[in-house]
This record gives structure tokens, C-alpha cells and sequence, in this order.
């Protein structure tokens, strides 16, 4: 691989980490160095931090609270009728 090519992906721990677990990225980037954006693109995807994932995310983030907030609701609730 071109030195300037590793310096640049060595930058970035994502990429270096998205390397070694993908190695098909190695041969790729040796035949075309040109295609650094690709490999950053297809390792936001790998890593779900795209912005459809990161949104997905926080959707099942304010899920689970308001799930939480219901749950504790109805336990207070059965608690109060209780006494």
C-alpha cells in the first residue's frame, strides 16, 4: 500500500480498525488508491454511524425510556391502590 494512503487511513482508528477486519479493503485500496472515499463510506456502514442508523438509534433510545416511564407508571399505580 502507497505510504501516504496508510498515513492517511493510520489517522483515523476507524479506518485502521474497519482494515483489519475487512481485509479485501487491503488488495482494493493497493490496486486503487482512489477509492478512500468508498472505503469511508462502507466503514460508516459497518460501523451503523450512519445518519439512518444513528436516528434508528435514537428512536429505540426514547422507546425504551418512555416503555420505563409507562412501567413505573403502573407500578406506582398498583402500589397507591394497594394501600
Amino acid at each position: 500500500m502507497r505510504q501516504d494512503l496508510y498515513r492517511t487511513i493510520k489517522q483515523n482508528e476507524e479506518w485502521l480498525r474497519f482494515l483489519r477486519e475487512q481485509p479485501i479493503w487491503y488488495r482494493k485500496l493497493m490496486k486503487r488508491p482512489e477509492q478512500l472515499q468508498q472505503l469511508e463510506v462502507d466503514s460508516l456502514h459497518y460501523f451503523q454511524k450512519t445518519i439512518p442508523h444513528r436516528v434508528q438509534k435514537f428512536s429505540s433510545g426514547v422507546q425504551m425510556a418512555t416503555m420505563m416511564m409507562s412501567m413505573f407508571q403502573t407500578m406506582n399505580q398498583s402500589n397507591e391502590a394497594s394501600q
